[in-house]
């Protein structure tokens, strides 16, 4: 299966989108199957960071936990499943525009099935995940230009 990808430009800068998109408390803000994201620990993220992560899939509501493998301020983040049988791999990319005063996020995501989620993935995950991030995407921008006004 391919990579699922899309990009939106921001008119705020690559810190300001990354400290935004990083913020476990912010997902639910912009992305649409995100009921809740809570770290399973207190300060900032860093690499071996966990959050639990509450998703509507379908009409289910289904707990993950997601693990960042990486995050470069202000320059890219990535992140992988560590449970269940849906596990997503995203990598977030943000690239200056305009001398640093706006920004191109770019996130793609791809995912791993396990048991039930080699049904799952096909059927239910990947058409809802094309459908919404380009949706995500325009709440992101709502939210981060919305903040930077």
């Amino acid at each position: 299966m391919s990579v699922i990808r899309e990009s939106v430009d921001v008119d705020c800068t690559p810190d300001e989108a990354f400290a935004y998109i990083t913020t476990p408390s912010h997902l639910p803000e912009w992305q649409l199957s995100a009921v809740s994201a809570e770290p399973e620990e207190a300060g900032p993220m860093h690499a071996g960071s966990r959050v639990r992560v509450t998703r509507r899939i379908g009409n289910r509501e289904v707990p993950m936990t997601v693990e960042w493998d990486d995050l470069d301020p202000p320059h890219s983040w990535d992140l992988h499943g560590v449970a269940g049988p849906v596990r997503p791999r995203t990598h977030g990319s943000i690239q200056p525009l305009d001398d640093g005063r706006r920004s191109r996020v770019t996130i793609e995501i791809d995912f791993e099935a396990h048991g039930v989620g080699r049904v799952l993935v096909p059927l239910l995950v990947r058409p809802q995940v094309r459908r919404e991030l380009p949706r995500d995407e325009l709440l992101l921008k709502e939210r981060l230009e919305g903040s930077a006004a």
